[in-house]
């Protein structure tokens, strides 16, 4: 039988008997050969005995490393995880197919082996001239981003198709991205539909009915402009707080731990063990949201943790139901509707499935949308089905996004929508474990391997993430030195991303598409492209800096009619929008006004010499910024003074 092996980027399977070349005419009668040029039959079994015995030795010992390596890469400790890759290597040298693909990536992403573009372009070629599909998607990825070698499109086309006809999710998501957005194909929403749906099945296949673990996105542009204002990552100190407290007998800080350990996320790494502790120590205290995560626990599976135990469940989610909490409800549910360790009853699930939506829980309403969508227990309903699959969605469950994509894919109960059907498989697939690489970037990037974190966030770019695609034009715009893009294509690379992003709906990415075009980097000046970008990002998604840069490109006439009135106008609109802009905005109004008076002193003939200099002449084109410096420096004067007179 052939075995599946299952690697970060994927699986695939490996056939039997794979270096045995076919008999290309199996039909045919063999030529005969003399009697005289043939050697003994005994010399021929023997000899090929030995090389066969050799060749089995090899094999069984690259497969032992393998094994003893993907053992230590599952850690979640990073020297090990460090570690496995010398069995990996070791294993690459006997041409282990697995192993090969693990050391050619991990050359590429240069986070467990130094970086080596050209290693890993050897590495990845030799394996896709043999057929596999990871190293194809790998080989794509490279022409399409064009690292260690000229980009070229259409032979990264060539790889993905033979990837994705191989079964590999990466180059099937890409494929639908592709498609999706029109890059480098005609755009289509029903080929979109067809890989994002293939990629999306598989997600939905590795997902537990609780929906799986939390996927961390951190742009990097966000996390600069509000230092302490990012949600998506816990600090230290106060993940050291909460174990203070939990240690200390703190309930509420034991679950919180539980279930952070629990599902993983906020740069908290998914630990089984410490979660099933801190929820024994809450439970012990009489806690029901304790008791109804052990339920979890142990009706799910725990890794090594907590094995799969139904009795143990049942009690555990029996307990907390009593004292209505909405988990332990939803997990009797669960088990009465799959008849897991008790009798199958429709009605009984949908009763705790019901008393669990009541009270908002996601897996309740993913439960009772399922039941309403299959007619189990219920009279078939897709209006109903439909209600608590979007409920669920509203709280992030994977499995919510999948099965309303797979009704408008079919128009189930609504219009067919391939638009919609799209936008929800692709949300899907962005949940898959190939997710973990941003936070893998994230972290590389935080200890200064800007190199390594460009690679991998450009990987995710071409899957079709919208934060990598801004991280990746983030890097590039802060000129951090890296030797994966060269020196001239850096700001036209950072444009390109920062276009997809855009396309996708990211606010700043708009905003600098128009300072862009507005400056010329990495394209030629534009003024009215510039002003595009900024009034879409305005009126579409109501950014003050937009605003702002378009009252300034009215004040001078850039890209557009000369007009204070507006130029006013917008400046008012930015102050309105964002507090932060009122300062900016006020200096801005300051200037015009003193431009305003002094083209209606000229207008009225009232004018003297002082009217007819030639302000640029005399200090340069960028005079204006200077008299916004003099007047903030007259601003904080006056402020100054108003302090000491207190």
């Amino acid at each position: 039988m052939p075995q599946r092996q299952d690697g970060f980027f994927g699986s695939q399977t490996e056939q039997e008997d794979s270096t045995q070349p076919p008999n290309p005419h199996p039909l045919e009668e063999p030529p005969t050969i003399g009697e005289s040029d043939m050697p003994p039959p005994e010399e021929v079994e023997e000899e090929m005995t030995d090389e066969r015995r050799e060749q089995l030795e090899k094999e069984k010992d690259a497969q032992r490393m393998y094994d003893e390596g993907m053992a230590l890469k599952n850690s979640s400790r990073k020297s090990e995880q460090k570690i496995a890759y010398t069995f990996f290597l070791e294993a690459a040298k006997l041409n282990h197919t697995e192993s090969l693909e693990l050391v050619g990536f991990a050359h590429l992403f240069g986070d467990y082996l130094q970086q080596n573009v050209t290693r890993s372009l050897e590495i990845l070629q030799d394996l896709a001239d043999k057929g596999s599909p990871k190293a194809q998607m790998g080989l794509g990825f490279i022409y399409a981003a064009g690292i260690g070698t000229n980009s070229s499109q259409a032979k990264a086309l060539v790889y993905y198709t033979f990837a994705a006809l191989g079964g590999d999710p990466l180059a099937q998501m890409t494929l639908g991205y592709r498609y999706w957005s029109g890059i480098g194909v005609a755009q289509s929403c029903e080929s979109a539909l067809t890989y994002y749906r293939m990629v999306s099945n598989k997600v939905a296949e590795e997902v537990s009915v609780s929906g799986g673990a939390a996927v961390q996105r951190v742009r990097l542009h966000d996390e600069v402009e509000n230092p302490g204002g990012n949600s998506a990552m816990l600090d230290d100190d106060l993940i050291q707080y909460y174990q203070f407290l939990a240690d200390k007998g703190d309930v509420q800080a034991q679950v919180g731990l539980g279930q952070l350990n629990y599902q993983g996320g906020r740069g908290v790494e998914q630990n089984y063990g410490r979660a099933l502790d801190y929820f024994q120590q809450a439970a012990a205290a009489g806690n029901a949201n304790a008791m109804a995560f052990l339920g979890k626990m142990h009706s799910e599976g725990a890794g090594d943790a907590v094995k799969p135990d139904n009795n143990t469940a049942f009690q555990y989610f029996k307990k907390a139901a009593e004292q209505g909490n909405p988990v332990g409800q939803s997990g009797l549910g669960l088990m009465y509707m799959y008849g897991k360790g008790v009798e199958q009853d429709y009605s009984k699930a949908f009763k705790y499935f019901s008393q669990a939506a009541e009270q908002g829980w996601v897996d309740g309403q993913l439960q009772l949308g399922i039941m309403y969508y299959s007619g189990l227990g219920v009279r078939r309903d897709y209006k109903m089905a439909i209600k608590y699959f979007n409920l669920a969605s509203q709280s992030g469950h994977v499995l919510a996004f999948y099965n309303l994509a797979q009704m408008h894919a079919t128009g189930t109960g609504m219009m067919r929508s391939c638009h919609t059907a799209v936008e929800l498989f692709k949300n899907v697939a962005e949940r898959g474990r190939w997710s973990e690489l941003m936070m893998e970037a994230h972290n590389q990037y935080k200890d200064g391997n800007s190199n390594s974190a460009l690679v991998m966030y450009t990987l995710l770019a071409e899957l079709g993430y919208e934060v990598a695609q801004s991280n990746v034009a983030y890097i590039l715009d802060q000129g951090s030195r890296t030797h994966v893009v060269g020196q001239e294509e850096v700001y036209p690379r950072a444009l390109l991303h920062w276009g997809r992003a855009a396309a996708q709906g990211y606010t700043v990415a708009r905003v600098k598409l128009g300072d862009y075009h507005y400056y010329g980097y990495g394209t030629n000046i534009d003024y009215e492209i510039a002003a595009t970008h900024y009034r879409l990002a305005s009126e579409q998604q109501h950014n003050a800096q937009a605003m702002f840069n378009l009252g300034y490109m009215h004040e001078n006439g850039l890209g557009m009619k000369k007009d204070i009135h507006l130029a006013k106008r917008f400046y008012d609109m930015a102050a309105e929008t964002s507090t932060d802009a009122q300062v900016p905005v006020s200096l801005a109004l300051m200037k015009l006004g003193i431009l305003y008076g002094m083209e209606y002193l000229e207008q009225a003939g009232q004018s003297g010499q002082l009217w007819t200099v030639d302000l640029e002449g005399y200090f340069g084109a960028e005079w204006d910024i200077w008299l916004c410096t003099l007047l903030a420096l007259l601003l904080g004067l006056v402020v100054l003074y108003r302090r000491t007179q207190r």
